[in-house]
């Protein structure tokens, strides 16, 4: 049992794990309307188009820069997203990938510049978790605290709009302001883990935990809560793979990646429970009279 709770007694597994729990907490409901209106790639752009907001930020003041910086960019993109989305005479997906490719360009145009080209480029990707600090913490949690307060406020017409968008219209609700308002979530979510777990592996927070409770369950509640517990328990299991293969046995394992090769192992397993739950029970054996 000491095996399980010690690390965490380290203060920076202390705090690594509580901001993947505060990320938890916010990522499960966001995952799951991502889910439902189809949006992992307009997520996965917006994780990629932060990158050049955090390049900056961080070129401004350095680590502490760079949640200014990336929230900048993200809700600059929420924008332009909703907007280009909306009103462009190109196809979403078409719009989508073109902002995606000319925002992560600019960010490693800037990035390449610096004499330590490969390890900021690998922090401002793949985070950099155990140097969190309680400053990054309470960021964390005041924008956790934002998105969650939007989400409950707007929850029944962003619901109405991923199922029906004439009804959703109908009833008097502004579409762009739904469509706004979601991409600003998902991009404060995208600004709340850039630090932790960088700008590419984000992307598994948001998409990975609502596909893992759909195979669970088809009402949307339970897959909110489902979602937050998976995220919760994948984010101990990494950090408790992590700290065991780099401590006792000597091997190298990136903490934020043994995160998310977690999340996707609960995706794996819930797949696989859920097949096996599908699968047709073999007929009562009959006895001869």
């Amino acid at each position: 049992m000491s095996d399980l709770v010690a690390p965490f007694s380290v203060p920076f597994m202390g705090r690594a794990l509580a901001e993947l729990l505060l990320l938890a907490v916010v990522c499960g409901p966001v995952s799951v309307l991502v889910f439902l209106r189809r949006l992992a790639f307009v997520a996965d752009a917006l994780t990629h188009t932060v990158f050049p907001g955090v390049v900056i930020g961080f070129l401004v003041a350095g680590w502490t820069g760079i949640a200014g910086g990336a929230l900048v960019a993200a809700l600059l993109t929420a924008v332009t997203l909703t907007a280009l989305t909306r009103w462009g005479r190109l196809s979403d997906d078409t719009t989508v990938a073109m902002l995606l490719t000319a925002m992560f360009s600019l960010g490693v145009v800037l990035v390449s510049r610096q004499h330590s080209y490969t390890s900021d480029l690998t922090a401002f990707l793949f985070g950099r978790l155990l140097t969190v600090t309680p400053a990054q913490l309470a960021q964390t949690a005041v924008l956790a605290a934002i998105v969650l307060t939007g989400l409950a406020v707007t929850a029944r017409p962003l619901i109405l709009r991923a199922f029906d968008p004439i009804a959703a219209a109908t009833a008097g609700y502004r579409l762009t302001l739904l469509d706004l308002g979601l991409n600003t979530a998902i991009a404060l979510v995208v600004v709340a883990a850039a630090q932790a777990v960088g700008t590419i592996l984000v992307i598994a927070l948001l998409i990975v935990p609502a596909a893992t409770a759909r195979l669970l369950t088809e009402r949307l509640t339970a897959m909110a809560v489902i979602a937050t517990a998976v995220t919760g328990v994948a984010a101990y299991l990494g950090l408790l793979a992590s700290w065991t293969a780099s401590v006792r046995y000597g091997i190298r394992l990136t903490s934020a990646a043994a995160v998310v090769l977690t999340l996707v192992a609960c995706y794996l397993l819930a797949l696989l429970a859920g097949h096996l739950r599908r699968r047709p029970h073999p007929p009562a054996p009959t006895v001869a009279r």
